[in-house]
């Protein structure tokens, strides 16, 4: 069983279209992960982790890899880069291209 002669050839493109993932929910499964999302009150640290987290930002330098993990919209967020910049003025650091203010550091 052959093509027909009426149908014209369908471009490698178009013939690619019809491979692709098909989701008749579009964005359904990003509202699922948003909604499973846990929202969870910013921690209060004791003094001694906050005298632990001073120490350690004292002798963090730019340059430094590390792994921190810091409060941010309701989440806690686990993150390992280079330290780009740290500005103790403003109070915050920079790791990769994320500012994290010191506030919300929970630990290094």
């Amino acid at each position: 069983m052959g093509r027909s002669a009426n149908r014209p050839k369908m471009s490698v493109k178009e013939r690619a279209k019809q491979f692709m993932p098909f989701s008749a929910l579009k964005g359904f499964e990003a509202a699922l992960r948003e909604k499973e999302k846990v929202v969870v009150p910013h921690a209060e640290l004791s003094e001694e982790q906050k005298d632990e987290l001073d120490f350690r930002l004292r002798e963090i330098e730019a340059g430094d890899m590390i792994t921190i993990i810091y409060f941010q919209s309701g989440e806690y967020i686990k993150k390992t880069g280079l330290v780009s910049k740290i500005d103790t003025s403003a109070k915050y650091i920079q790791v990769v291209n994320t500012k994290i203010a010191f506030g919300d550091i929970y630990s290094m």
